[in-house]
């Protein structure tokens, strides 16, 4: 026999995660997140993506495999995670550098220029990961590692437009690609020559931004 509906006890309410420390799951979450996407930068960038077992991502982070897949489904989740990480700081590097230098253009692509190669001088295993190691990984790091030159030369033609003036995307993404290639074979020449001589080089590329008809 089915009891009626109003004889049954009263149900008990969720209860929320319990706080451990003054520290929710969600945050312990989020923190061990954070830590692996900070390991996979530092060892993918430093021993290569392919040769990066899970295991040793986790060891540099200071976790199990079982925190890993807490998170991610499989390397390539946490190597475009990484990615993405290491775009989004080196991207707001050359911002801020952008406010700081004011509004006059060569001195704005200058100052760009200098934290772009700057960054990637003082962080080699990012430098690697953004130039590197997410190529050829498989089709979707591919449209990742496009999307972000897309991204990119879109903010720079932003950037560098003068008054009224519509930046083609094609140039943009010329100009953006060309200086990602500088990058590439400079951090493979073991970041030689010297940052004020590569960006002469990276400003003769972008001179039409900055000399505009």
């Amino acid at each position: 026999m089915t009891p009626k509906a109003d004889s049954l006890p009263p149900a008990c309410p969720s209860r929320p995660p319990r706080a451990y420390r003054g520290v929710s799951q969600e945050e312990r979450r989020a923190e061990r997140r954070r830590r692996l996407i900070a390991a996979a930068i530092e060892v993918y960038g430093g021993q290569g993506y392919r040769q990066s077992p899970v295991k040793a991502v986790c060891a540099a982070a200071g976790l199990t495999e079982r925190y890993f897949y807490e998170s991610f489904g499989n390397s390539e989740e946490l190597l475009l995670a990484a990615y993405g990480a290491a775009i989004e700081e080196l991207v707001s590097d050359m911002t801020q550098a952008a406010r700081t230098a004011g509004e006059d253009r060569p001195r704005r692509a200058h100052a760009m220029l200098h934290a772009y190669f700057t960054a990637l001088q003082r962080k080699p295993p990012a430098a690697r990961l953004i130039l590197v190691e997410i190529r050829g990984v498989s089709q979707v790091a591919a449209d990742a590692y496009t999307e972000t030159l897309r991204g990119v030369a879109r903010m720079v033609g932003d950037i560098f437009a003068a008054d009224g003036e519509k930046v083609h995307e094609l140039f943009a993404l010329g100009v953006v690609g060309g200086i990602s290639q500088i990058a590439l074979q400079w951090i493979q020449q073991g970041y030689a020559p010297p940052i004020e001589e590569l960006i002469g080089i990276a400003l003769r590329l972008g001179s039409g931004w900055l000399n505009p008809r």
